[in-house]
């Protein structure tokens, strides 16, 4: 489909790089064909205003040129250049060349203005969302964002990835809005991971600092229209030294652990709790649960973003139906296969950002013993990763 999309699009450029010739060939024919009454003075003041959006200002200059030289010469031809009628025709052909011209900068200087914002968005991106090393820790990282709207680089969804003394610790998560505010509660995460995750000697006091962390901006900006003040998130610990996860889940789609065998778990808290933010409608203490995490296998966090894609039948992207029984090289390779194969199954028109994280426990593959929670594909499932 994307092959279609394509070859779509640059047929459509290449009409358009010589419809203004079409035209001024079109008006020349009209007007040695046509009875004495009719013109074709339309497709010649046509001509440069097609030009002026797609071409650059010379070929706009010269597309007005050639029309108004082709008008000035029917007029010669037919001896009615002095005629009120063909003076009028040659003044409106040159007067919307002209036009044509200011168009052409105006879309021009937009264009750079857009231009430069993308470059200021992309840059912000890097900044609030770096992308984390190949290898952390002894771990494979792979990280992937991909925006619902094109040339849209960041929105609410985020991730962070760090080194710390009690290991490699790392977010993900889906900020409640869109927009600047939804960004800006990124970045105070962000920050906040960043300087918990070292600080912080259990993930626990991790969550509890981003809790604050949001409640406190808040506070101080005075109301929740202005700052959009909760997220989901799930936080990960993975201790050196040991084939073990500790994750802390806030109200984030549950992650799933692709085993080096095939076997896919969902990892579900065993008690549910309110995003990031939200500490005010309810107090619990935060709990850490651990799972294995042996050689070879992934873990893979996700934000709705995934989970809630749906093709034109409305009905939902399943990730663990997707994955079961399925091994990859590595989590790049994962991610890359679930970007595309999401793109199947929306047909390219997801909704909603979507932010991925994978992280693979490198050494030998070895069987899996724990089977306690598994996802397997139910016959009938849809195209994709199978």
């Amino acid at each position: 489909m994307a092959d279609v999309e394509q070859r779509s699009g640059f047929g459509a450029r290449r009409f358009l790089r010589v419809l203004p010739v079409l035209m001024i060939v079109g008006g020349v024919t009209h007007d040695l064909l046509a009875p004495e009454n009719f013109t074709g003075v339309p497709l010649f003041a046509a001509a440069p205003l097609v030009a002026a959006p797609f071409f650059s200002w010379t070929n706009t200059l010269l597309t007005g040129i050639t029309a108004s030289l082709a008008e000035l010469s029917l007029h010669l031809y037919d001896k009615t250049l002095t005629q009120s009628a063909g003076y009028t025709e040659l003044t409106t052909v040159v007067t919307v060349s002209l036009l044509a011209l200011l168009i052409n900068r105006v879309v021009r200087r937009s264009g750079q203005r857009l231009a430069s914002a993308r470059v200021i968005a992309e840059a912000a991106q890097r900044a609030v969302l770096p992308t984390p090393a190949e290898e952390i820790g002894g771990l494979q990282i792979a990280a992937r964002y991909e925006a619902a709207l094109a040339d849209a680089f960041i929105g609410g969804d985020l991730y962070a990835v760090q080194d710390t003394p009690h290991g490699v610790r790392l977010v993900v998560g889906d900020v409640r809005g869109k927009g600047l505010g939804a960004v800006e509660t990124v970045a105070v995460i962000i920050g906040a991971f960043r300087e918990a995750a070292e600080q912080e000697s259990s993930l626990e006091g991790v969550a509890e600092r981003l809790e604050r962390a949001l409640v406190r901006e808040a506070k101080r900006r005075g109301s929740l229209d202005t700052f959009e003040g909760f997220a989901t998130a799930v936080l990960a610990e993975i201790p050196r030294g040991r084939g073990a996860v500790r994750l802390v889940n806030r109200g984030h789609p549950e992650p799933l652990m692709l085993h080096g065998d095939g076997l896919l778990e969902e990892l579900a808290p065993r008690e549910p709790a309110l995003p990031l933010g939200m500490g005010e409608l309810g107090e619990w203490p935060d709990r850490a649960e651990e799972y294995p995490l042996p050689a070879g296998s992934t873990l893979l966090i996700y934000t709705d973003g995934l989970s809630e894609a749906r093709n034109a039948a409305g009905v939902f992207y399943e990730p663990g139906i997707r994955l079961a029984g399925r091994i990859f090289p590595g989590p790049g390779e994962l991610l890359d296969a679930l970007v595309e194969d999401v793109r199947r199954h929306t047909g390219g028109g997801a909704t909603d950002d979507m932010a991925m994280l994978a992280l693979t426990r490198a050494g030998e593959r070895q069987p899996t013993r724990r089977r306690t929670v598994s996802v397997v594909p139910q016959p009938g499932a849809p195209d994709g990763l199978r």
